[in-house]
């Protein structure tokens, strides 16, 4: 498999200030009046949500003061032009309102429309809620009467719709501040915004429609895009030769399985093997290795105490994965140790990071796969901390440590040494299980083993992983999905 191999297509993402700029572009450069792209927003925004629900007709849509507000009322004049019943509400004074906002909300006016003082009981008749509030011009919490509204919005019956960005949501991040709608249709935009895609972003954005206003494709390719998103399904690897032997797909050694933890290497091992890795091994303690070996015969299971083992086992591996289930003791820091200075490729979960972070070391041959808590501990900050920009965090993991960084959650990031990071918005909360990190280090080392680079190993094992997670939850609800029950669907899909 050559280093050409291109699993999955990439869509840029943006930062909000990225996107103003082609916003001033379209308008300078390629002679857009600003009311213009108002009036197509709007335009976009009203035949997306006919689209979405066609048997609604009554809508109640909140304002603010800026563009955004704007937007709302050309989506408000829209629908009443329609024959809908229309409530809109100000929660800013419209004597506020300035240049192509004030053009909307007088060409509403003029067409008859009212506009009502908010009381939050008022607008939970409507059948749908449009959230013309902020966009993306928010950059500090919600407070006080604003505040009030978007919590007004929680106890709202129907449908939400955000022009945008959800009010509250920060645009680049995808972290709420202080409170943010929760829409179940986003109508982004010109660009798509990076924070719609991960942390708080997926659930408060909810669908994803974009709109580029009839921006001329040159001037967003005048401006670099800030990240990349993976798309929701991936294509699998490509078909094996006649001639193939098992020599040919590489050679995963799985390190870990301490006291009480096998399950955790013998999940990491065996999705290497069903994502085709040509021969798997397992260093775990003695006591668990006949056991591993009985319960799937397929794996060669060794029991290994000190580094004359671990070294032997080495010398035959062409990938290691070190950290499904090693916890942190004498045992696991000679693994890893040995695991450094055999110069194979790495890809290091769990307790290998956390060992790692309690002696920090960098190298460029390794896959980093932490999820928040691990992050934090590498970055001596906190869960939280991380959360709040997800996108810097990743990048400055890999700063610090080297290789390409995965970090886990609700939109993975993957940050490699060059380029944007990339985000992969595959997979469901009933994923937040045990085992789940131990099956993804395995897909990760099988396909290293196979030939992919690091970056596209660590790409396309995500979207694998995410995407197996989704299959395994439509077949059978999210509560109750097992990391196990990914193996089955990673298998269909590396071989479609």
């Amino acid at each position: 498999m050559g280093r050409d191999y291109n699993p999955v297509s990439l869509q840029p993402l943006y930062r909000a200030a990225e996107v103003r700029a082609m916003d001033r572009k379209a308008i300078d450069a390629a002679g857009i009046p600003g009311a213009e792209l108002m009036r197509r927003a709007g335009a976009a925004a009203f035949a997306a949500l006919r689209e979405r629900w066609p048997e609604a007709r009554t809508l109640s849509v909140l304002c603010g003061a800026g563009n955004n507000g704007g937007d709302g009322y050309v989506v408000a004049r829209l629908a009443q032009a329609a024959g809908w019943d229309v409530r809109v509400y100000a929660a800013t004074p419209p004597a506020q309102l300035k240049g192509d906002a004030l053009g909307a909300y007088q060409a509403y006016r003029a067409a008859g429309g009212a506009v009502l003082e908010f009381v939050p009981a008022d607008f939970e008749g409507a059948e749908i809620l449009v959230d013309a509030l902020f966009g993306t011009g928010l950059d500090r919490a919600l407070e006080g009467a604003y505040a009030e509204v978007v919590r007004a919005t929680h106890r709202f019956c129907g449908r939400i719709v955000a022009l945008d960005v959800p009010s509250g949501l920060q645009a680049d991040t995808g972290t709420v501040l202080g409170c943010a709608v929760k829409a179940e249709l986003t109508v982004t935009f010109v660009a798509l915004k990076r924070g719609l895609f991960t942390g708080e972003g997926l659930e408060y954005a909810g669908e994803v429609v974009l709109a580029d206003l009839g921006v001329p494709p040159e001037v967003k390719r005048a401006v670099e895009p800030s990240a990349l998103l993976l798309p929701p399904l991936v294509r699998g690897l490509p078909p094996r030769p006649r001639h193939a032997h098992k020599g040919m797909f590489g050679h995963v050694l799985v390190v870990g399985g301490d006291y009480g933890f096998s399950g955790a290497a013998r999940m990491a091992a065996e999705a290497a093997a069903r994502v085709g890795a040509g021969l798997v091994s397992v260093a775990t303690r003695k006591e668990h290795a006949s056991l591993l070996s009985v319960a799937r015969p397929e794996l060669m299971c060794h029991g290994v105490a000190g580094r004359e083992e671990i070294q032997a086992l080495l010398e035959r591996a062409t990938v290691v994965a070190v950290g499904p289930g090693l916890r942190r003791s004498g045992w696991a820091g000679m693994l890893l140790a040995s695991a450094l200075d055999s110069e194979l490729p790495l890809v290091l979960d769990a307790d290998g990071l956390n060992l790692l972070a309690a002696r920090p070391t960098r190298s460029e041959r390794w896959i980093l796969t932490p999820h928040p808590g691990e992050a934090a501990r590498l970055l001596g900050s906190s869960s939280a901390k991380i959360q709040q920009d997800r996108f810097a965090a990743a990048g400055e993991l890999q700063a610090r440590y080297g290789g390409v960084v995965v970090l886990k959650g609700s939109g993975t990031i993957i940050q490699g040494p060059q380029g944007q990071p990339r985000v992969c918005t595959a997979g469901n909360p009933g994923m937040a299980s045990g085992g789940m990190g131990d099956i993804l280090t395995g897909v990760i080392a099988g396909l290293l083993a196979q030939g992919l680079d690091p970056l596209e190993a660590a790409t396309l094992g995500v979207c694998l992983h995410g995407t197996a997670g989704d299959r395994a939850a439509r077949a059978g609800g999210e509560r109750g999905l097992l990391a196990s029950d990914l193996l089955e669907p990673l298998r269909q899909l590396v071989n479609q």
